[in-house]
C-alpha cells in the first residue's frame, strides 16, 4: 500500500528519520527552483533549502494537518528566500546572479548571441528588483501562483501584492524593451 503524504508527516513528526527523508527527497527539486529564481545563486539556493528543511523539522509540531504539507513548505522556503536576500544586500553589492551553462549548439551564433544578452539583462533586472518585487514576481510568474496565494504567502494586503508584481513586470518590461524589435528581426530572418 503507497503511503500518503500525511501519513509520512506523520511518521516524520514521530521521529522516523527516514520518513523525513522522503519528504525531503519528494520536495527538494522544487523548493531549490523556487530559491534560485528568488536569490539568482545556485549556491545561496540550496542554503535556503537547507534551512526551509530544518525549519519545518523543527517545525513540524505545528504542521496543521488540514493543509498540504507542500503548500506550508513552501511558505517557508519563500521566507528563508526572502531573509537571506535582505541579509545579502545589507553586507554586500547586489548579485547579478549565477552563469548558466551555454545554450545548445543548435541556434546561430547570432541568435546564441542575442540570447545570452537577453539573459544577462533578465538576471541583472531579477537582481535590481527588490526582494519584494523579485519574490512577488517569481511566485506569479514562474510559479504560476494566484494573487491570493501570493498575498498569504508574503504577509501582503491585496493592493500591496499587486503593485509588487505589477512594479516588478514595468521595471522589467523597461529592461527587455530594447531586445523586442532586435528578436523580432532575428525572427523575420529565421
Amino acid at each position: 500500500m503507497e503511503r500518503t503524504e500525511i501519513s509520512v508527516v506523520r511518521l516524520a513528526r514521530a521521529g522516523d528519520a527516514e520518513a523525513f527523508r522522503e519528504l525531503v527527497e519528494s520536495h527538494s527539486s522544487k523548493l531549490f527552483r523556487l530559491a534560485w529564481r528568488i536569490t539568482g545563486d545556485e549556491a545561496t539556493a540550496e542554503d535556503v533549502v537547507q534551512e526551509a528543511f530544518l525549519r519545518a523539522y523543527r517545525s513540524l509540531g505545528r504542521f496543521d494537518e488540514r493543509a498540504q504539507f507542500g503548500t506550508w513548505l513552501h511558505r517557508i522556503a519563500v521566507n528563508a528566500a526572502l531573509e537571506i536576500v535582505r541579509k545579502r544586500q545589507r553586507h554586500l553589492a547586489p548579485s547579478h546572479g549565477v552563469e548558466e551553462p551555454p545554450p545548445s549548439p543548435d541556434p546561430g551564433p547570432d541568435r546564441v548571441a542575442l540570447g545570452l544578452e537577453v539573459e544577462r539583462a533578465v538576471r541583472s533586472a531579477l537582481a535590481g528588483l527588490s526582494p519584494m518585487e523579485r519574490t512577488a514576481f517569481v511566485l506569479r510568474h514562474f510559479e504560476g501562483r494566484s494573487i491570493a496565494e501570493i498575498c498569504d504567502q508574503l504577509g501582503l494586503g491585496a493592493s500591496a501584492g499587486k503593485q509588487a508584481i505589477f512594479r516588478a513586470v514595468k521595471k522589467l518590461r523597461r529592461v527587455l524593451e530594447p531586445f523586442a524589435e532586435r528578436i523580432e528581426k532575428q525572427e523575420v530572418k529565421l
